[in-house]
């Protein structure tokens, strides 16, 4: 399908998703009765959630059926009269670097159902739980949770974090993640879904906007002993220096742009991935530390900086060991 004709079969099925306190995203139905998929960070801590259709009908969302903390999803519930257009998951188990896709969302909360293409940059596995989708096709604030389409118009990625630098920079978490969440039934309420999601600290789009109030950071990067290196060989410390530069790569450019919770995310997806996988014990109890660290910590900004602190750290200790053994 072209880029036109995605946009004409899918737009009755993707929705704008407001919230009480003007924060702004998108959706789009996966069910006919009323599931919308959805960022769980463009509703987080919302006690009011509206659900706006093409044609400009609004329903009051009555429930969140399901949720997935780790992979930022939310599926929010609404009872329209009749049944609803939905779009059809792909498979995002199959894609790759270098393949088109189409992303459809509502950039900074006015420019309604914009339509971007691009390719699929990278496919990026942060950790063992999760996989992010590094895409060129440029999209905004308000287009988060929107669906990522291939040339199919099947939905292989729902978008979720964006920076506009140099080159653009824009994730989304593949649909697949999507499919256990279907099956989810009951739901809660939108009163215990705002008193479990209430993020405190953080304002902006859901909550990676950036902290309320000024926080003074201070670095504690840790010093460690040549000895923590015991157990790995040249080529085990050359796949931790490029998971790392991998993850300040892709995180440090998000938290330049004020969104903090996106920036610790991935670097949380890449220490955990360690902490399980490397091979040497003082690497692994190294990343262990950061995460420690960073659990015991309030807003995002803190949690970012103390697994950067974790970085930096493992990153001096190599350079000492390669001046000392070339």
């Amino acid at each position: 399908m072209s880029a036109k004709e995605i946009v004409q079969v899918s737009k009755p099925a993707i929705v704008r998703v407001e919230t009480g306190d003007d924060r702004v995203g998108t959706g789009f139905a996966i069910d006919p009765t009323g599931l919308i998929a959805t960022n769980l960070h463009v509703v987080a801590g919302a006690k009011q959630i509206r659900v706006r259709m093409l044609d400009g009908t609004a329903y009051d969302v009555l429930r969140v059926n399901a949720v997935d903390l780790d992979r930022d999803l939310a599926v929010i519930d609404i009872d329209p009269p009749k049944p609803i257009p939905v779009l059809h998951l792909g498979d995002s188990n199959v894609v790759s670097a270098g393949d088109p896709v189409v992303a459809i969302g509502n950039p900074l909360g006015v420019l309604d159902y914009t339509v971007s293409d691009g390719l699929i940059s990278s496919v990026r596995v942060l950790s063992s739980q999760l996989t992010v989708l590094q895409i060129s096709a440029p999209i905004s604030r308000g287009s988060s949770g929107g669906p990522l389409f291939n040339p199919y118009g099947e939905v292989i990625g729902i978008a979720t974090a964006i920076f506009t630098g140099g080159q653009n920079l824009n994730f989304a978490v593949p649909s697949n993640y999507l499919r256990p969440l279907l099956a989810a039934r009951g739901g809660i309420s939108l009163d215990e879904f705002a008193s479990k999601t209430q993020v405190p600290d953080e304002e902006g789009e859901g909550g990676g906007g950036g902290d309320k109030k000024q926080l003074h950071i201070q670095r504690h990067v840790p010093v460690h002993e040549l000895a923590v290196l015991n157990g790995c060989n040249k080529d085990d410390l050359a796949e931790v220096v490029k998971g790392i530069s991998e993850a300040i790569e892709a995180g440090a450019p998000l938290y330049n742009a004020g969104n903090h919770e996106a920036c610790y995310r991935i670097y949380e997806g890449a220490a955990m991935r360690f902490e399980r996988e490397a091979a040497c014990k003082g690497v692994r109890e190294a990343f262990g530390n950061g995460l420690l660290r960073a659990s015991t910590l309030e807003s995002y900004t803190e949690k970012a900086w103390a697994l950067r602190d974790a970085f930096d750290g493992l990153l001096e200790v190599m350079v000492r060991r390669a001046q000392q053994s070339p």
